[in-house]
């Protein structure tokens, strides 16, 4: 019997050891999940900076300056286009004559890089109903602006501003828009200009022509778009409208292979060399629709233009639009594990509510067949025999007998009703026993659930 006694305490210890283990896991996962959750975001601000940049600071002002308001007028009065000293827009005369036709529209074109009271000035003149700054075309509360390449080219390139003017005038006669198209056109440069500008890029890397505003290549910004070569650059002025314009990048890419090359025609940056197909229309799309509007009415010299347009393509680059595939990413176990952790939580915290209950109101099951049912009764009638006294053995003494009726009952083959109705009946008894010795955990059907568990 005290074999017997041991092995209940055995099971009793291995129930305690599993509910406190569910426990610890529990908090094991709790305390793993909180500690992995991100920090909360520091949405403080900093103190905003009072210092304003002084307009002129990047150069982006020229040396001409406009008349008086009163004088602006004047001039318009007398002849219905006014061009001022240092104005750089040029366009088809004949086609936005036949676009303006008798609507009588009078056109001030005035230099870029106005400062702000001399942009005052020419806002102040009431009868120009065009303005033309630079190359930035407004009139009637409207401004036109650039939205293919083709148009941007023209623009910055040569300062054409046909289709601007041509968009502008329909807008304000209210007539159906028609597409200007662009007369712009490449040329191969001849031998002695190539000449010219191939013996400047093996000398230094760099070619400035005559009336060009290049001052310097920013290198920091040339190494971020090109890392792995040495970036060669040419700069021209605004090429004049009418003429085909020597294209140079090709001709140079055949004499400088997988060298990165770009050329500065006034504003506008063109490239070739490694990667062109992959980046080159990404990079000038992207930022002449941001830039040109204000490049269009001020006079940024190349050194500015090239070093943002430079930092665009770095920008591209550093992407993985082009030169750097995106390296794969490993796959990273933790997230996942970091979601199934609150279900670990709760599982654990079932088991041991389970396990903490279980002595009280039993398993969900208990034995059902005759046998098991036999088998269980006399494990138990052998473990409360050394627990009984005077006033249980009398109790414990029928259980045992109607048990070992039982047991003969089966192997007799009497029928399993009659079996069940002889265990029923020591079921009653040991039930007897355990409320004697105020032991619920010895109670038949608290014990037959726990020894199936």
């Amino acid at each position: 019997m005290s074999d017997h006694h041991t092995r209940a305490e055995a099971t009793a210890h291995r129930r305690t050891l599993s509910r406190w283990g569910a426990l610890v896991l529990a908090a094991v996962a709790l305390v793993v999940f909180v500690e992995a959750q991100p920090d909360r975001p520091d949405a403080s601000y900093a103190n905003t900076s009072t210092t304003k940049l002084a307009e002129g600071s990047a150069g982006e002002l020229s040396d001409h300056g406009v008349p008086s308001v009163e004088e602006m007028t004047a001039l318009l009065d007398e002849r219905p286009v006014v061009r001022l000293p240092g104005s750089i827009a040029v366009w088809d005369e004949d086609r936005v004559r036949e676009a303006i036709g008798d609507a009588g529209y009078r056109l001030l074109v005035v230099p870029p890089g106005l400062d702000e009271a001399e942009r005052d000035r020419v806002n102040d003149v009431e009868n120009a109903d065009i303005v033309v700054q630079g190359t930035r075309v407004s009139g009637g509360g409207f401004e036109v602006v650039g939205d293919e390449l083709s148009d941007w080219r023209d623009q910055f390139a040569i300062g054409d501003v046909t289709s601007e003017l041509v968009t502008l005038v329909q807008a304000l006669r209210e007539v159906p828009r028609e597409q200007v198209e662009s007369d712009f056109a490449w040329r191969e440069p001849t031998e002695s200009e190539l000449a010219t500008v191939v013996a400047d890029l093996r000398d230094t890397g760099v070619h400035v022509a005559e009336g060009a505003t290049l001052g310097e290549v920013p290198e920091d910004s040339a190494r971020g778009a090109f890392p792995d070569q040495d970036l060669l650059v040419v700069a021209l002025p605004q090429q004049p409208r009418g003429e085909p314009v020597a294209r140079y990048g090709p001709a140079l890419a055949e004499v400088f292979p997988d060298t990165p090359i770009v050329v500065v025609y006034g504003s506008w940056v063109e490239y070739d060399g490694p990667h062109r197909d992959e980046f080159a229309e990404v990079a000038a799309t992207s930022f002449y629709a941001q830039f040109g509007s204000r490049l269009s009415r001020y006079d940024y010299p190349q050194d500015n233009i090239l070093y943002a347009y430079l930092n665009r393509v770095g920008d591209l680059r550093f992407s993985g639009v082009f030169g750097r595939p995106t390296p794969p990413e490993p796959f990273d176990p933790m997230p996942t594990a970091l979601l199934a952790l609150p279900l670990v939580f709760l599982l654990c915290v079932a088991a041991f509510v389970t396990t903490s209950l279980r002595p009280v109101l039993g398993d969900a099951t208990r034995p059902k067949s005759p046998s098991a049912r036999l088998a269980g009764l006399t494990a138990l009638s052998i473990e409360v025999s050394g627990l009984s006294g005077r006033d249980t053995d009398p109790a414990l003494v029928r259980a045992i007998a109607t048990l070992s009726s039982a047991r003969e009952a089966e192997d007799s083959n009497l029928g399993e009703s009659h079996v069940q109705s002889l265990l029923d009946d020591a079921e009653r008894e040991l039930a007897s026993v355990a409320d004697s010795l105020g032991r619920p955990d010895y109670a038949p059907d608290v014990y037959l659930r726990s020894r199936i568990a």
